[in-house]
């Protein structure tokens, strides 16, 4: 599942997401939800979380 939902993503639901540093790359961040920071119902690059590390960046999969 990718993560442009916002419907899909939940605190404590495991990701795959980039962060901001790694934008350019694509490199990915695994991580566990903490807090959903995207109000919108949907976004084109990702619904934007904070992972229970405190790293920010937006969805790309749904582990």
């Amino acid at each position: 599942m990718d993560g442009t939902r916002r419907s899909d993503i939940k605190p404590g639901v495991r990701v795959a997401m980039v962060l901001k540093k790694d934008q350019r790359t694509g490199t990915l961040t695994e991580g566990v939800v903490k807090d959903i920071l995207t109000k919108a119902a949907t976004h084109p690059h990702g619904i934007k979380v904070r992972l229970q590390s405190g790293e920010i960046g937006r969805v790309k999969t749904i582990l």
